[in-house]
């Protein structure tokens, strides 16, 4: 099929000079390489060779009948004068005769028999006996020709029966007449081999030009899109087709260049909307979780808070008045424990608290130091030291009180695993183009718990301490207080040993990250 493309700068008005003289013109294939193939050539293929061998096969046809003709023309040749020399019983006439036949070219031999199929005479490959021969019987009986292929002497041979008549036009014997049956098909053996030779460079010759052909018109262009589709489902997503080629391959790769960027498009709003809705579905679960927990929170210190007064009350009257240490013991055993449950009320309480957004300048030196002097007074060991690394004076935008009680938590932290010292770092630090402070508060204690993920250690509730020592609210106060300013949170063991906290808080308030940073995203910004 014959298909015509004309560019479109020609006009309608002038499209049959455009169809003449349009150098954009090309024969455009149907189908792949392979349907070109099967569907076209070797039909074309097949219909010539069956050509070839129909013509072949008339030609054999024709020649075998020819030399048919040319043994039968022979044989009545010297019909007449065998028959005379039959009749007066002239045996070396016939031999004569005979041999004058036998010198013909491609005659193998000659022989008279009688009636009876006696051999009379022979010369050549001839068969010696032939009464009990058929074929024999069939030429003396009906007085009419007969030809055979038989198999003489080993060899296999055309035979042709002649009656020989008297001259009462009685049958008194017959002629056989030999010729090698191969003889018929050496004749047309050349030109067989000619014409299927010919027949077999066609194919190859058709074959390539067709193969080469369309590979370097088509076929290469093609490969090239199939390449971009394969490399594209492997996820190289930002390959695009090469738009060259003919027009109608060119246009083919444009439209899929034009899809996989209407795709990309399409996928960088999914994924926006799709982190979007994340983000509003975390957000959601996130205050309905801290609504939730402020709830219980209420309850339990408006339930707690009175009778907690009551007995910590009546237990330091008691105490007062006692003299006895075995009750003193007791009442301060019961003071103690109304102490902690005062103390797991009030973290429950700043858990869920939210930032009042009352955003004021923070001179972070003033802070931090009020912080190591609020946990140094619970330090037991009077060797553990908490030494502040602060290069150059800081000020920070941020909820003041939250932001204390975040930094009281993890230096408590701290100082409960530390053998021998407690390092706390505040550095300005750069992150994701944002301006920030970086604080890092290291111990030399044992180190993060083995299995255990910064995930777990910030959900509410989870501790690492012995029971009844925490409550499991000290770090996530701390995830609370960084992600209400949009920073981060890190923990890693530190390569000197023990625990390194990182918090990072941006220096304007509401310019910070969004929450679910991966835990090797935060490592890897922290060192």
């Amino acid at each position: 099929m014959y298909t015509f493309v004309t560019c479109d700068r020609y006009v309608s008005d002038r499209s049959d000079t455009a169809m003449k003289n349009s150098p954009t013109r090309f024969f455009r294939l149907a189908g792949m390489q392979r349907a070109l193939l099967l569907y076209v050539v070797l039909p074309l293929l097949v219909i010539a060779g069956g050509g070839i061998a129909f013509g072949l096969d008339r030609l054999t046809t024709l020649e075998s009948d020819r030399l048919k003709d040319d043994v039968e023309l022979i044989g009545r040749a010297i019909r007449l004068p065998v028959g005379e020399a039959l009749a007066v019983g002239d045996e070396e006439a016939v031999r004569r005769t005979l041999q004058s036949v036998f010198d013909i070219g491609r005659i193998y031999g000659a022989s008279v028999f009688d009636v009876n199929g006696n051999q009379v005479a022979a010369a050549g490959i001839t068969e010696r006996d032939l009464t009990t021969s058929q074929v024999a019987q069939q030429v003396v009986t009906t007085g009419e020709q007969q030809e055979r292929y038989r198999q003489v002497s080993g060899m296999f041979l055309y035979s042709h029966f002649i009656p020989v008549f008297d001259d009462l036009g009685r049958t008194n014997g017959f002629i056989q007449i030999n010729r090698r049956a191969s003889d018929f098909d050496a004749s047309l053996a050349q030109l067989s081999r000619i014409a299927w030779l010919t027949w077999w460079v066609l194919c190859i010759a058709t074959l390539a030009i067709v193969i080469f052909g369309h590979y370097g018109g088509v076929g290469r262009h093609v490969y090239a899109l199939t390449q971009t589709m394969q490399r594209i489902e492997r996820g190289e997503r930002n390959h695009r087709a090469d738009e060259t080629g003919p027009s109608e391959l060119a246009e083919l790769a444009r439209g899929l260049n034009r899809m996989l960027d209407s795709i990309d498009a399409k996928n960088a709003e999914l994924i926006e909307h799709q982190a979007h809705e994340e983000a509003l579905a975390k957000q959601l679960q996130y205050q309905e979780k801290m609504a939730a927990i402020g709830r219980v929170a209420g309850g339990v210190a408006h339930e707690l808070g009175a009778p907690l007064t009551v007995i910590d009350g009546r237990a330091r009257r008691l105490m007062q008045s006692s003299h006895e240490p075995a009750q003193v013991r007791q009442l301060e055993a019961i003071r103690g424990q109304v102490a902690r449950l005062t103390r797991i009320v009030r973290q429950l309480l700043n858990y869920t608290r939210q930032s009042t957004s009352d955003i004021e300048p923070v001179d972070m030196r003033e802070l931090l130091l009020e912080c190591i002097s609020n946990v140094r007074h619970e330090v037991t060991s009077e060797t553990l030291r908490i030494t502040l690394h602060l290069p150059t004076d800081i000020e920070l935008e941020a909820d003041e009180p939250r932001l204390e009680l975040a930094l009281v938590n993890v230096l408590r932290n701290a100082t409960q695993v530390a053998r021998d010292e407690v390092k706390v770092y505040a550095i300005a630090h750069r992150y994701n183009d944002i301006d920030g402070v970086l604080i890092k508060v290291v111990d030399d204690g044992p180190g993060l718990p083995a299995g255990v993920t910064t995930e777990k250690l910030l959900e509410p509730f989870f501790s690492t301490k012995t029971q009844g020592e925490g409550t499991g609210l000290g770090l996530a106060i701390v995830y609370n207080v960084v992600t209400e300013h949009g920073g981060y949170l890190a923990m890693s063991n530190h390569a000197d040993g023990g625990c390194e906290v990182a918090l990072w808080f941006p220096l304007q308030p509401g310019s910070g990250i969004e929450l679910g940073h991966s835990q090797e995203r935060i490592e890897r910004e922290s060192d």
